[in-house]
């Protein structure tokens, strides 16, 4: 279904594609890494109520802000994408898409995303402000820092608060580490992805955790995801969770593991696969959460 509506929306415009590929829209991994973690703001928030306006808000803002991410980081790294193996086609390094462009569609997409957010409180609005800020300033990070995946992480969890002050009009506890969690998650499952860039980033001068790490990469990335569920445990034991919550951890423990041990030889597609496996850790954490308060 969802390719079938990408290629009505190729046969609009004969350039239609390379927005397409612009926003990443192609490629949804993005979209659920970001989603899981941030319904599941919503479902905590709600005490295992949402309601149809915020899940719609937050689906809908979470597909339009990472869409826009993905043209702030293209247009940030349109210098660069042309000399890495795996991003040379993109459509601002092929010069298929003009910058001026996909700053006018950065734009549509933050203007459409600050729409989503007016439909709620004006708590959630100030906040909405700080996560276009950290999503607009991580593209850029990678040249002066060797933690862009740290911004990434807070960029990607932003959504949990905004989830929380939406629903409830505070950030309590919970909030945050459910913040903490994700940010950890994040930037392990984002240095797998570096990995997969290690040695052109190298030659190029562009800075990650994969290069930072070095050879503690993997070991790094397995004790962030313990790191991360074990927050999680946290947030379980303080709201009383029961079997299915704690099953679906275990589910997302045992997805970390398997990566573990395919990413051994630290073989570029073998990451890259890591990477995108993320999302059914972050699926089976849901999963768990939304069966818990359903039974």
């Amino acid at each position: 279904m969802y390719t079938a509506l990408l290629q009505s929306m190729n046969r609009l415009h004969p350039r239609a594609w390379d927005f397409i590929q612009l926003m990443r829209l192609d490629r949804p991994i993005g979209i659920y890494l970001l989603l899981w973690p941030t319904l599941g703001a919503v479902w905590i928030a709600a005490d295992g109520q949402p309601s149809l306006k915020h899940l719609l808000i937050f689906t809908g803002g979470v597909i339009l802000m990472r869409s826009a991410g993905c043209v702030i980081n293209d247009f940030a790294d349109r210098n660069f994408d042309g000399h890495v193996s795996r991003t040379r086609q993109r459509p601002l390094a092929t010069g298929r898409i003009r910058t001026r462009e996909a700053w006018t569609l950065f734009a549509v997409l933050v203007a459409l995303s600050f729409g989503l957010v007016l439909l709620t409180d004006p708590t959630t609005v100030a906040l909405s402000f700080g996560a276009l800020a950290v999503a607009s300033l991580y593209p850029f990070m990678k040249r002066y820092t060797h933690l862009p995946q740290l911004v990434l992480g807070a960029a990607y969890s932003w959504g949990i608060l905004m989830a929380f002050s939406a629903a409830t009009g505070s950030l309590p506890l919970e909030a945050w580490l459910l913040y903490l969690a994700n940010l950890t998650w994040t930037v392990g499952y984002d240095t797998y992805y570096a990995m997969t860039d290690r040695e052109d980033d190298l030659r190029i001068g562009v800075k990650s955790t994969a290069i930072l790490f070095g050879a503690a990469d993997r070991a790094i990335i397995l004790a962030l995801q313990g790191l991360s569920l074990g927050l999680l445990l946290l947030v379980g034991a303080r709201l009383e969770f029961g079997l299915s919550f704690h099953l679906g951890l275990l589910a997302a423990a045992l997805c970390f593991a398997w990566e573990f041990a395919a990413t051994h030889r630290r073989e570029p597609q073998a990451c890259f696969r890591a990477f995108l496996h993320n999302h059914w850790a972050g699926l089976a954490v849901l999963a768990g959460l939304v069966l818990d308060y359903a039974l």
